[in-house]
């Protein structure tokens, strides 16, 4: 597997290596020795998420502060922009963000740490994204930040008008959102 270190370090692109011949193709997208050997931590998944969504839906950006989650998050189907901003405010990459685009063709996956929020946009007719999560969803701890915030002004490569949920809809904005020290 080939690791990046993304403008913020803390996010990583992991390319798994991909074996073809007449018959198709294998690639291993998890190994927990090679995870936790790249990472230099300990890691335990307790959970897998998967979403079907349309072209033009946008997810996020959401984290959990009493429950944080670290996410290794990769699509089955389709293609997304995948992006993870850096919500500790502590921290020296503070508010910024890094986005990356996940493919079934190209098995691309983000390595999304705690402290993150993260979301996605559907830049095919449709995707199957999956991801592995560190901690388990807890409907008290959720937050989400406002996917068009100037704070942070990703550049997400969709319409003005993305299709959201009420609740991405309502996110706060990264100055006014409960955040990590």
């Amino acid at each position: 597997m080939k690791w990046t270190r993304l403008r913020i370090p803390d996010v990583i692109l992991v390319e798994p290596d991909t074996y073809s011949d007449s018959r198709g193709w294998f690639f291993e997208s998890y190994n927990h020795r090679v995870f936790e050997k790249s990472l230099g931590r300990r890691l335990h998944f307790v959970q897998d998420n998967q979403s079907h969504s349309k072209a033009g839906v946008l997810r996020g950006l959401h984290y959990q502060l009493g429950h944080p989650q670290a996410k290794l998050v990769r699509v089955l189907s389709g293609e997304i922009f995948d992006v993870a901003v850096d919500v500790r405010r502590s921290s020296p990459t503070f508010g910024q963000w890094e986005g990356v685009l996940l493919s079934a063709e190209n098995r691309r996956q983000l390595w999304v740490p705690e402290g993150f929020a993260h979301g996605f946009v559907v830049v095919s007719d449709s995707a199957d994204v999956l991801y592995k999560v560190t901690d388990y969803w807890s409907r008290e701890s959720e937050r989400t930040i406002i996917w068009n915030d100037p704070h942070i002004a990703i550049r997400w490569p969709t319409r003005a008008d993305p299709i959201l949920s009420d609740k991405d809809r309502c996110g706060s904005s990264l100055r006014d959102a409960e955040l990590f020290a």
